[in-house]
C-alpha cells in the first residue's frame, strides 16, 4: 500500500503535537494524512477522545491508516477495541502512553495527567482487529519498554525498537524523524500483503 491508496489519520497525545513534532511534519508532507482534533489537549475526556476517532474514521472513503502517538494510541486503540467502529486496514502506534502507570509520567507544560477525571484509567488488551506495529523507546518516561512489550503482545502488533530515543517527540529531538517515516512506509507495504501468523511481540531493532 502506498500513502496515496490510504487515509492517513494522525492521532496526537496529550497536549497535542506541536508545529516541529514528526506528526505535524507528516500532516504536512503527506498529502493523504490529516489530523484528527480534539476539544481539548490538556484535559482529555477518554468518550470524547474515543468519539472523535470514530467519527474521522467513518468519515473516510480510502483504506484508513491509524497513526498514533502517546495517549492517542490509548485512544484508537480503545476505538479499534469499540465494535461500532468502522475497520481500519492498519494502526502504527508510536510510544504509547502507560495511563495505568500515569503516577510515574512527569509533567507537561506545567500540568500533572489526571487519568481518572480524564476517564483513561485502563488500557484495552485484546486483539487488535486489524494489523499493527508498535514503536518503543528503551527510555521512555511515559511507558517503560518492558510495559510496551506486553502491550504488542495483547494487541498482536510488531514490535519495534527505536533505542533510547525518549518519548519520541519534538523535545527528545524527533522533529523530522527519518528512521520513523522509513519504519511507516514498510508498514505500508506489509498492509498489501498477505496475512501473516500473529505477531510474538519479538523485538524488530530500528537501530540497526
Amino acid at each position: 500500500m502506498r500513502t496515496a491508496d490510504a487515509d492517513i489519520l494522525i492521532i496526537p497525545g496529550w497536549s497535542g503535537s506541536g508545529p516541529d513534532h514528526w506528526q505535524t511534519r507528516w500532516e504536512r508532507s503527506l498529502k493523504t494524512a490529516r489530523r484528527i482534533d480534539q476539544a481539548d489537549w490538556i484535559k482529555p475526556d477518554r468518550k470524547a477522545w474515543v468519539e472523535a476517532i470514530q467519527a474521522a474514521i467513518a468519515a473516510c472513503e480510502r483504506p484508513v491508516v491509524l497513526v498514533g502517538h502517546s495517549l492517542g494510541v490509548i485512544a484508537a486503540v480503545d476505538a479499534l477495541s469499540d465494535p461500532a467502529t468502522k475497520p481500519v486496514r492498519g494502526a502504527f502506534l508510536v510510544a504509547p502512553a502507560d495511563v495505568e502507570r500515569a503516577h510515574l509520567w512527569p509533567p507537561t507544560q506545567g500540568h500533572m495527567f489526571d487519568p481518572k477525571s480524564a476517564g483513561f484509567t485502563s488500557i484495552p488488551h485484546a486483539h487488535l482487529p486489524c494489523p499493527s506495529a508498535l514503536v518503543s523507546s528503551r527510555n521512555d518516561p511515559y511507558c517503560s519498554l518492558e510495559r510496551a512489550h506486553a502491550f504488542a503482545l495483547q494487541w498482536g502488533a510488531k514490535i519495534m525498537e527505536a533505542g533510547d530515543v525518549g518519548h519520541i517527540n519534538a523535545d527528545s529531538g524527533h522533529g523530522p524523524w527519518p528512521d520513523g517515516l522509513m519504519q511507516f512506509g514498510w508498514f505500508l507495504r506489509t498492509l498489501s500483503q498477505p496475512a501473516a501468523k500473529p505477531a510474538t511481540g519479538a523485538p524488530d531493532d530500528m537501530a540497526r
